[in-house]
């Protein structure tokens, strides 16, 4: 149960700031937005505010805002509403669609953010957390506890500079500088190949330390983070189209589970897991797949190129086709999720 509920309201979260993307740049754009839901099916929660009906559905699988004129097919808005979604500048509705996904990768920065800021970060220090036999430290004495302060007789203060200094002294003999016991002393080390490193390395692993951030460097540090995590999902993905990457992909039981774990191990580890969520949501969106964020925005630009729109009819034979075939990839992964949980129960 506990599991169940952190799932709905990480999920709900990540929906409810997705959609209301789309909704408050709408809103700034003066749009007409007829409704603003969370979830799916029959409704839970109503009520109308104004021009707009906000409600709260019973299946907690998404969400989504209603523009006016957005879906044409049975809808009375006249093709010359000035107010309604396709009579609206190109540019404006390409940013309607494209807040969306921006503001899940916003949230993803905040929530690092909080969690480098209130609990901290582990950073590596120069305090030897191990020794790796068979490899020269080891051989020239130093052991975990020792604090390095000193590679080739240039003072360091943080691990990068002790890891540049080791990869400046590539196959050559160095000293260390260590302090052991409140007593200074100098060992010699070479450097060895390590193939798997690919990089010369004397074989000494960091003690991490927690460190809490300030705000600005906590912030600079979730952008960053989003940043990093955007960049290895798109080299994941070239990877997975040109077959050189399998395919790992979870769906809601697989992201349920680990929504469990992450919440038993603390809350910090849910808002870590939980921004991890919010950046793939919002990268996942922008992909060309009909009914995603990614097929309006490419339809769009496909208006730009032609100078005028795609026929109503066939946008949304396209994005009834597109949700067939995103219900199909939701059944697919879950299948996955489902088999994988099974093979790793423990035989009795």
């Amino acid at each position: 149960m506990a599991t169940l509920v952190a799932w709905i309201l990480v999920f709900g979260v990540l929906v409810a700031v997705h959609e209301f993307g789309h909704f408050a740049m709408a809103k700034g754009m003066d749009m007409r937005v007829d409704e603003f839901s969370l979830g799916f099916g029959p409704a839970l929660w109503a009520t109308r505010r104004g021009e707009t009906e906000y409600a709260v559905r019973l299946i907690p699988l998404g969400g989504y805002v209603r523009l006016a004129g957005m879906d044409r097919i049975g809808e009375e808005v006249g093709p010359r509403d000035p107010r309604a979604f396709p009579e609206r500048p190109l540019w404006q509705r390409f940013l309607v669609i494209g807040a969306g996904p921006l503001m899940n990768l916003v949230l993803a920065a905040v929530l690092y953010a909080a969690v480098f800021g209130l609990v901290g970060v582990p950073q590596p220090t120069t305090v030897v957390g191990r020794t790796l036999p068979q490899y020269p430290a080891y051989a020239a004495g130093i052991r975990p506890g020792d604090q390095i302060v000193a590679i080739g007789g240039q003072p360091v203060e943080t691990w990068p500079e002790v890891q540049s200094l080791i990869a400046a002294h590539a196959r050559q003999s160095f000293t260390v500088t260590i302090v052991r016991d409140g007593q200074r002393r100098e060992v010699t080390v070479a450097t060895r190949y390590d193939p798997n490193q690919r990089a010369y390395i004397i074989g000494i692993q960091p003690t991490m330390a927690v460190v809490r951030m300030g705000p600005l460097q906590a912030l600079a540090s979730g952008v960053g983070h989003t940043w990093q995590l955007t960049r290895v999902w798109f080299i994941t993905l070239a990877q997975l189209v040109t077959g050189r990457g399998g395919f790992d992909v979870a769906g809601p039981v697989g992201i349920a589970v680990m929504v469990g774990q992450a919440a038993q191990a603390g809350w910090s580890q849910l808002m870590l897991l939980a921004a991890a969520l919010s950046a793939n949501l919002g990268l996942f969106n922008i992909l060309p797949v009909p009914v995603l964020d990614g097929s309006r925005l490419f339809l769009l630009g496909l208006e730009g190129v032609r100078r005028r729109a795609l026929d109503p009819g066939r946008e949304s034979m396209i994005h009834m086709v597109g949700m067939v075939v995103l219900l199909l990839f939701v059944v697919l992964v879950t299948y996955h999720d489902i088999t994988t949980l099974l093979l790793k129960r423990p035989a009795f």
